[in-house]
Parts: structure tokens; C-alpha cells; sequence
């Protein structure tokens, strides 16, 4: 079990000692009650973590009620995300950070707001705490969906030692143990995780490291954390493949058309988190890198070498924030004023897209040098005006400044990208606010309004001319509004059912949609969604829950056009249930189900994915300092896919200029089995 707070000792006001008890987070058994904001807030504790069965370690964002994650590419790469509607890509229009981090990454060369969670250990997460909709003013960029915030634990209960192994040479050893040093608690944490994968004609060869060193101590009157990660990883791919491509037996669901794409990433990061008397800073700086080889149309665009591509970000993002919690009185009522700032640099010092063949540079596409910064104040006005009736009202400021400068030149195309350097800058007020009316001590409700914005690529905010053919193109809004409302109400009933509905829609001026040629994303027209969730989680007894998470969403663009008004990816029905059980006689598990059902691919949804359904098992025993637990993943052998794009593309076999309208699918990794041993000291 970890630890949020470790146990020290500080003086009162007469001097005389005060033990501070540590904090273990129970998670879905947190009251939020008098807390909450909306009624689509949360937060999960470790013991959910530990007890879920993970494929990947992008899935912990599955905690988050309705939100489904899956991959279109090789393990290294960020996952694909969706909720509310959305299909997120690899994160736009969800917020997600860790210990104070941003984990989204703008102005990217895969894409915009692309969240890589592949540095973060599972075993080291603290607490999760999830807010959906745009009603919170402490949250920024991409959070129109909603935001995420893991921290990682301040200490351990116990040291462990894990080892895993499984089916296609997948093996993971995890160390992690903190000590009492320098007058506070030290943590470390080390992860490495090899696999091949189950593909037809690729070996994955993932080869990932991840580490963690975090020092927490203790203050006169509060708290000072340091904590460094590394990460390192490499990979190759098996990217999405056309449907034709499998029913003419060129390839079979495990199988590639290229496989020479994969990618090499690196993340280091150093960050200060400091809590005082109302007092809460953090700063954080960040080294990144990432080559990605990608190739989604075969041979459309050079039918003799190829359309394999490869994207570079190379980047420091260095930043923090300051905010500041008083406790005031309004005409005699109790309120609380939170104002804060943030700062966030991105000196990227390259993004690119370059064509290329297995992996070999044929010529540049496009190549820039960005500098991205963004300041963002808020406030936040809470008031009791009687023991029934709270209110939030929040307000945000955010600034943005662009500079790109080109380093292309002239392209493989002949386009002179030159003109494409150049400066903007562009700011926006957000403004939110929540009625929330307690109904008796086990229910709450909440009617909850407000706006938010993600910011688009600091290249698009810039471009005068297309990298393909020079022709002159429209730069788009550097920011782009959102805003949702909501209504909702939660129940906390006899420490046994948390349970909450929320009636929820959003509208947004601009979609960003998949380019499958340019593997990237584009600007779009308007949208809105509405739609409605349901969570119940159910502790029978100490030792067994239920838990139960459905989401609807009716999404559609806002603007009329011919092609249709479907949004494509959007997801309409989203079910996920499990039952866990964590026994005194020493056996613990849980078996999950997760589905998500039909979705539009193209604007007139006349082409639709099928529906997806996974089941996945854990099963585990404890004798007293040694653990082993056992995970059936995809339990019934789907064969469903885990996600489906519908472009055009060109097979090497196919006729010299005809490209075909096609689904390009991911299918779900086949069934396997992972076993662990755990030695705890």
C-alpha cells in the first residue's frame, strides 16, 4: 500500500508537538460529499490500481469513468483516448498531469495535446483525481473533456520486488521501497519491461526503463516534495492495417504492411512541490524526445519508395504554479478564495515530419523551431450561505505566445516554408460557476456550468503556404472556446454505495479531426455533444464490490455540410463493469468487462465501426511477504478491433494512382497470460 503523507511531526500554536497521522487514500470510498464540485469528479486510490489487470499502462486513465483507452500502434506510443464523444487522438481536449507535470504535449510532432503516460509505474500512484466537464478554474489547455491528476506516492508501507513474465517473451521487473533519510522519507522506484508482442511478422523488441526518486520532507508548517523520472524506450510498431489488405490474404489481423515503423522516446524530468499554510507551488522542468515512424497510405503519395514518414520532437518544457487558499467570511458566511498562476514554456527546438523508407531520411517535409509560452491566472469564490446551499464561482485568464521559425527551407515538394516563420499571440477569459445543494446527509446536487479552450499547434497558428503543394492556407485560431453545463447528484449512502448521474452537454467552435495520410490532425467545424453517465460502485462487505460505469453521447457538428453532420469517432455508448474481491484468507482479484459500442467513421455515417467488447482477469494470493498473482488478458479471445479509422490509401499491389477508401483497423491484442512474484520487505 502507499502512502499520500508520511508521518511527521510539527508544533501547534502553543508550541507543544503534533503528530500529523499519515493519509492512505481510500479512493471510490472517498465521501466527496460538501467537497465536490460537480457530480462528474472523483478520485481512486491504489487499491483500485492494484487490483485492476492492465494491458498497457496507458489503461489507468480507464479509472476514469467512461473513458476508453486503446492503441493504433506500437506499445511505446501514446495511447488513443476517448471520452464524452470525443475520440481524443492521443489527448486533445483531456488534461492530464502528474505531481504537478503536463503531461500534454502541444505543438507535437505526432499531435496536438499527445499524453505518453509510458513513463509513470502504475505501482507508484498514490492517488488519481479525475474532474470531467469545464467546470474547475484550476485547469487550463485541453480540458474541455475533462482533466486527470495522478500523484505519486511520498512513501511505502513496504519495499517490494516484483518479477512478471508472460506469452511473447513479455517480462517486467519493478524494485520500489522508501526510506527514512535527510529528516524526511525517500522513495525510488525502477521499472523495466521488455516484450515482442503477438504480430504475425514483427517482433515489438519494446524495450522500456522507468525511474523514480522522490524525497519528501517535512516543514514547520508544511511539506516540501523533489522528485525525478526518467524514461527511456524504443519499440516497433504494428500500425493499423486495411481491411481490404486482409480479405485479399495479403496479411492477417497480426500482420503489417511496413514493418520497419516503430519509434525511440526519452523523458526526464525534475520537479519541486511545495504545500505551506494555504500556500501550494510547484516548478517543474522537463527534457523530451521522440522519433516516430509511421506509415498509414502505403504508397498513395510515392508509389515507388513509400509513404513511411517519420515525426521528431525534440523539446524543454519548463514551468510550475503559485496559488493561494484563504478562509474569509461573507456577510457572515464561511468562504474560501483560491487564486493562483501558472507559467509553461515549451522551447522546442524541433519539430518535423520527414519522409522517409525504412527509417532512412528521403527528404524534408516540414521542420520548425518553436517557442510556445502561456501564463494563466485564476480565482476560485466558494461560499456556505447555509448548511444546504455552496457555491463555486471561478474565473481564468490565458495568455499564449507563438514563434516559429522554419528550418526547412525549400522541401522535397520545392515549397519555399520560409514564409510559414512568424509570431501571434492570443488570449482568452473563462469563466465557471456550480450550485451545489445538499439534500440530506447521503445526497447532493449540483447544477454546474463553464468554459475552457484547447490551444491549437503553434504551426497552424503561423502558416501562410501548404507543404504539399505551396498553395496559400488559412491560419487557424490559436485558441479555440468550449463550454459545457451540466446537472447532476451523487449519493454516499451507509459507506457502501458511491454512486452519482450526471445529465452533461458541451459545445465546441472547432473540432480537431485525424488526417490518416499525414498521420496528424486538422482543424474542423463546430460541435456539440450531450449525453448522460451513471457510476455505482457497490461494496457488498469489507472484502467484495461491484462496480458499474455506462456513458451515452449523441454528438454531432454544429454546421450544416454536405458531406454530413456525423462526427467520426465519436463514441455513443460506453459500458464498464468488474467485480473485485480482496479476501483475509489471502486470495484477492477481479474480473472486468469493458465496452464500447458502434461508432461513425466518415461525416455521413454511412461507414460504422462494429462494436468492441474485452474481458480481462486477475487472480492473486498472499502469504506474507510473498505475493503471486495471475492475469488472463482479452479473457474470451476477442477478436474485436481496438480502434478503426476510414481513409483513403494505396496498396503496392494496386493500380498506379487509384487509391482506395478503406477501414484501417488495430485489432484487439489476442489473448495472453501473465503471471508475477512479488517479494515484499
Amino acid at each position: 500500500m502507499v502512502l499520500i503523507s508520511t508521518q511527521t511531526v510539527a508544533e501547534d500554536a502553543s508550541n507543544e508537538p503534533v503528530v500529523i497521522e499519515s493519509l492512505v487514500v481510500e479512493g471510490r470510498q472517498t465521501n466527496l460529499l460538501g467537497e465536490a464540485v460537480s457530480a462528474s469528479e472523483g478520485i481512486v486510490g491504489q487499491t483500485e490500481i492494484e487490483l485492476r489487470p492492465l494491458l498497457r499502462t496507458g489503461e489507468v486513465l480507464e479509472l476514469v469513468p467512461g473513458m476508453v483507452v486503446t492503441q493504433h500502434s506500437g506499445t511505446g506510443k501514446a495511447n488513443q483516448y476517448f471520452l464524452r464523444g470525443f475520440n481524443l487522438d492521443h489527448g486533445t481536449d483531456f488534461s492530464t498531469h502528474v505531481d504537478g507535470m503536463p503531461v500534454n504535449m502541444r505543438t507535437h510532432g505526432h499531435g496536438q495535446g499527445y499524453t505518453d503516460l509510458n513513463f509513470l509505474i502504475p505501482e507508484t500512484v498514490g492517488q488519481l483525481t479525475y474532474k470531467k466537464g469545464a467546470y474547475y478554474a484550476d485547469v487550463g489547455d485541453f480540458s474541455g473533456a475533462g482533466s486527470a491528476q495522478f500523484e505519486t506516492a511520498k512513501g511505502l508501507e513496504q519495499g517490494s520486488a516484483e518479477l512478471s513474465v508472460g506469452e511473447d517473451d513479455y517480462y517486467r521487473v519493478l524494485l520500489m521501497n522508501s526510506f527514512a533519510f535527510a529528516g524526511g522519507t525517500s522513495l525510488f522506484a525502477f521499472e523495466g519491461n521488455r516484450y515482442d508482442g503477438p504480430w504475425s511478422d514483427i517482433e515489438e523488441d519494446l524495450d522500456k526503463t522507468n525511474l523514480l526518486l522522490k524525497h519528501t520532507h517535512s516543514l514547520d508548517d508544511g511539506e516540501l516534495s523533489i522528485s525525478i523520472m526518467t524514461y527511456n524506450n524504443s519499440w516497433n510498431s504494428a500500425d493499423q492495417i486495411p481491411s481490404r489488405a486482409v480479405d485479399q490474404a495479403l496479411i492477417d489481423d497480426l500482420g503489417s504492411l511496413d514493418n520497419t515503423v516503430g519509434g525511440e522516446s526519452e523523458r526526464y524530468s525534475l520537479s519541486l512541490d511545495w504545500r505551506s499554510a494555504g500556500l501550494h507551488g510547484s516548478a517543474y522542468i522537463i527534457d523530451y524526445d521522440l522519433n516516430l515512424w509511421s506509415n498509414f497510405t502505403y504508397f498513395m503519395d510515392d508509389e515507388i519508395d513509400g509513404d513511411q514518414f517519420e515525426q521528431v520532437d525534440r523539446r524543454l518544457i519548463y514551468g510550475g504554479q503559485l496559488s493561494y487558499l484563504s478562509n474569509d467570511k461573507l456577510a457572515g458566511h464561511h468562504m474560501q478564495n483560491r487564486v493562483g498562476i501558472e507559467l509553461r514554456i515549451d522551447d522546442i527546438d524541433e519539430v518535423a515530419l520527414y519522409h522517409t523508407k525504412k527509417r532512412d531520411r528521403l527528404g524534408t517535409i516540414r521542420s520548425d523551431e518553436v517557442t510556445e509560452t502561456s501564463i494563466g491566472v485564476f480565482w476560485e469564490n466558494r461560499v456556505t450561505w447555509n448548511y444546504r446551499l455552496h457555491s463555486v464561482l471561478g474565473l481564468r485568464y490565458d495568455y499564449y505566445d507563438f514563434d516559429v521559425n522554419d528550418r526547412s527551407g525549400i522541401n522535397e515538394n520545392g515549397v519555399d516554408l520560409s514564409v510559414n516563420s512568424g509570431t501571434a499571440n492570443d488570449s482568452l477569459p473563462s469563466l465557471k460557476g456550480s450550485l451545489i445543494y445538499t439534500l440530506n446527509d447521503a445526497w447532493e446536487g449540483y447544477v454546474s456550468a463553464g468554459q475552457s479552450f484547447h490551444s491549437n499547434d503553434a504551426r497552424g497558428v503561423t502558416s501562410r503556404v501548404d507543404t504539399a503543394d505551396g498553395n496559400s492556407v488559412d491560419a487557424v485560431d490559436p485558441l479555440v472556446r468550449s463550454f459545457g453545463y451540466e446537472t447532476g447528484i451523487r449519493g454516499f449512502i451507509s459507506d457502501r454505495i458511491n454512486t452519482s448521474l450526471a445529465l452533461w452537454a458541451l459545445e465546441v467552435d472547432s473540432e480537431l479531426l485525424f488526417v490518416g495520410d499525414a498521420g496528424n490532425t486538422e482543424e474542423s467545424r463546430g460541435s456539440k455533444r450531450k449525453g448522460v453517465e451513471l457510476t455505482t460502485y457497490y461494496r457488498l462487505t469489507d472484502q467484495w464490490s461491484l462496480d458499474l460505469e455506462y456513458a451515452y453521447t449523441d454528438a454531432e457538428f454544429t454546421d450544416d455540410a454536405p458531406e454530413g453532420n456525423e462526427i467520426p469517432g465519436a463514441l455513443e455508448h460506453v459500458v464498464q463493469a468488474g467485480v473485485a474481491a480482496n479476501l483475509d484468507s489471502g486470495w484477492f482479484g477481479s474480473v472486468r468487462l469493458r465496452y464500447f459500442g458502434e461508432r461513425p467513421l466518415n461525416e455521413d455515417g454511412s461507414v460504422e465501426s462494429d462494436a468492441s467488447t474485452i474481458w480481462n482477469l486477475r487472480v492473486g494470493y498472499r502469504k506474507k511477504e510473498w505475493t503471486f498473482k495471475a492475469d488472463i488478458l482479452n479473457l474470451t479471445d476477442s477478436d474485436d478491433h481496438d480502434i478503426d479509422y476510414y481513409y483513403a490509401s494505396r496498396l503496392e499491389t494496386e493500380p498506379t494512382g487509384i487509391a482506395t477508401e478503406d477501414i484501417h483497423y488495430h485489432v484487439i491484442e489476442p489473448r495472453t497470460y501473465r503471471v508475477s512474484l512479488t517479494y515484499q520487505f
